[in-house]
């Protein structure tokens, strides 16, 4: 279950919550923007595939943990392989409905430009130095690391099927939930587009060193590598997203 198709299914963009670390949870106040029972939505949603559980805050938003949470990067880059690009429509099994009332965003397929301001932005880093001191560094840093991993994956014969299920590590689940920011960000009046790359590069230079995308010496491709630089293109896609939002081009190299 992705974020996109939560969208549908809530009528606004889950909201994602905690570290992720142990389980990955989505908040949302759709009943309460419904007027609809909370419990009631949520006997619905527990149902679904791809939801882990459902559970009724005394607030009366839901919160939602799903069971794979890397399927989100397959809503996340304009040029992935053919039928892994974002969601179009509910994205859900046939014979699942929506919850009634509900009034869907066009969730994973607002356009890229959703959410972003008017024109383009005045970015608030200088370009040096060049060190882990300047947070525009990082996010620079980050995003030409995530092009080097597509460009280094095909010399090194990293390919395959994508399996979101393995991008279950503590790394690798600590990029997810930031990258579980974008829909909201991009539907926000004030998507705060610098401070949440900011955040997005530092988890990417973490998974970057303790869980690489790219075997290493005489290590064998393998199912983990691919899910990993699959991870990567979607890291690119949205930081590439967030500076030109700040008027950056997203350099390639460094």
């Amino acid at each position: 279950m992705t974020p996109g198709q939560l969208t549908e299914l809530l009528g606004l963009p889950p909201i994602p919550q905690g570290t992720w670390a142990e389980e990955a949870l989505y908040v949302s106040p759709a009943a309460l923007r419904r007027r609809e029972a909370p419990g009631e939505l949520a006997a619905r949603l527990r149902p679904l595939p791809g939801i882990a559980d459902v559970r009724v805050r005394a607030d009366g938003f839901l919160e939602i943990a799903v069971e794979v949470p890397g399927e989100l990067v397959t809503e996340i880059g304009a040029d992935l392989p053919e039928g892994a690009g974002p969601a179009r429509g509910s994205g859900l099994p046939k014979g699942a409905e929506l919850p009634r009332g509900v009034n869907p965003l066009e969730g994973a397929g607002l356009p890229r430009t959703a959410g972003l301001p008017r024109g383009a932005g005045v970015s608030p880093w200088d370009d040096f130095p060049r060190t882990w001191s300047n947070p525009g560094f990082v996010v620079r840093y980050a995003h030409a690391r995530a092009v080097a991993v597509r460009r280094w994956a095909a010399d090194l014969g990293v390919g395959g099927e994508f399996r979101p299920e393995l991008l279950d590590g503590r790394w690798d689940r600590a990029v997810l939930r930031s990258l579980a920011e974008v829909p909201g960000r991009r539907v926000s009046r004030d998507p705060g587009w610098a401070a949440y790359a900011e955040q997005l590069a530092l988890a990417y230079h973490d998974a970057f060193e303790h869980a690489p995308a790219l075997p290493v010496g005489d290590e064998r491709p393998s199912a983990l590598h691919t899910a990993r630089v699959r991870l990567a293109r979607a890291v690119r896609e949205v930081l590439a997203e967030g500076l030109a939002a700040l008027g950056e081009a997203a350099p390639d190299r460094l």
